[in-house]
């Protein structure tokens, strides 16, 4: 049989399977399997094509259709689906265009929305944008058409099924073991750490390690858009996820409110996935008041970071630029710069200790930074 063939006879006994009642995954395979014994009685079908016909079904009717073996390849950690022309992916630090796409727009948005429905997101053309993840925890982000003239939008981030430890870090050469003994130190302590960098450049990663560095004895508060962080050596932990106000009448919950309610929970430590916006508000006032806090924010160095976050905390609430930057001093006790290097590597770049006001601006010192060359060096200023 050649590849349409095949596509018109996975059609067709798509179609005569009843999909309305709930089933786990086994009765569906065992369907399949009966539908596919009934058609192979009619015309000759090998034991390699009926096994290959009867995963393509339930994939597309169960799981994600042609990205399933995708997000199943360990080596591939990001999933671009650009509507119907085209998918790339990226692997091992480079991007990739596959030779396979989708054969229709219905059968995308079925994918999609499988990965919304399944963390109770709405993506709609009333609200054609949306952030969901997996049950593995992979971050996704869609985009419907007409926002996205070429067709839905897809893009899948994934991160690794056992989270990256520091001593693999230490042995990629990310970090130096001098780095690595500081922050240690600094958890420990509960210091307010900041993790900065652009997209991609690792914070999430970056904030599960820290994270192993936690005295298991403490409360430790989660709060994220899409929940994408993997710690699992806290026995004490909530995780708290942000949700969308949708057309039943639930009203929207942010970031800022999740930030005001674990200031209640007892908190020994809170972790915010990332500060993109009013909630930065929350999160200097909720350093500034004895609480331990780790979080990211998007900036291109450690001082970008100063003024990315005077003008997150100035759109939720109108302040002195002097009053932010005290904060923003006597909040963080550390800022860590990540980025990505043209090979494809994440580097800690610099980090840096915010000091003081001097002249009306933030003082730092310089405690590690990344040369340019890929040479470390302390500077000590």
């Amino acid at each position: 049989m050649n590849t349409k063939d095949d596509k018109n006879l996975q059609e067709l006994i798509i179609s005569r399977l009843d999909l309305s009642k709930h089933m786990s995954a086994d009765e569906i395979r065992e369907l399949i399997d009966v539908e596919i014994q009934k058609e192979s009685k009619k015309r000759h079908l090998d034991v390699r094509i009926r096994e290959e016909i009867g995963r393509e079904i339930f994939h597309s009717v169960r799981q994600l259709g042609i990205l399933q073996e995708l997000i199943e390849n360990p080596e591939i950690t990001e999933i671009m689906v650009n509507g119907t022309q085209s998918i790339f992916i990226e692997q091992k630090g480079k991007l990739k265009q596959l030779d396979i796409c989708f054969d229709s727009t219905e059968k995308l948005k079925h994918v999609i929305w499988q990965i919304t429905a399944g963390c109770n997101r709405v993506v709609n053309e009333a609200s054609p944008i949306v952030d969901a993840r997996l049950p593995d925890g992979a971050r996704v982000n869609v985009v419907l058409d007409p926002i996205a003239i070429n067709g839905p939008i897809l893009t899948i981030r994934r991160f690794p099924p056992d989270p990256i430890t520091i001593d693999q870090l230490l042995r990629m050469g990310s970090l130096t073991e001098e780095c690595k003994d500081l922050l240690e130190k600094q958890v420990q302590e509960g210091c307010n750490i900041l993790v900065s960098g652009g997209t991609g450049s690792g914070k999430t990663t970056f904030l599960n390690i820290l994270s192993q560095f936690i005295p298991k004895t403490e409360r430790v508060i989660t709060i994220e858009d899409s929940a994408e962080l993997q710690i699992r050596n806290i026995p004490n932990l909530v995780s708290l996820e942000t949700r969308n106000a949708n057309v039943e009448g639930c009203r929207e919950i942010t970031i800022r409110d999740l930030i005001r309610t674990s200031l209640r929970m007892r908190p020994d430590r809170i972790i915010v996935g990332e500060v993109r916006g009013k909630e930065a508000v929350d999160m200097l006032q909720s350093v500034n008041v004895g609480h331990s806090a780790m979080t990211t924010v998007h900036a291109n160095s450690v001082r970008d970071v100063v003024s990315r976050l005077e003008t997150m905390v100035l759109m939720g609430m109108e302040m002195p630029l002097s009053a932010i930057r005290k904060q923003i001093v006597s909040g963080f006790d550390l800022m860590v710069h990540l980025g990505r290097l043209k090979d494809g590597s994440r580097r800690v770049l610099e980090i840096a200790e915010p000091l003081e006001i001097r002249e009306g601006e933030v003082i730092m010192r310089t405690i590690y930074r990344l040369e340019q060359k890929g040479i470390p060096a302390n500077e000590k200023k």
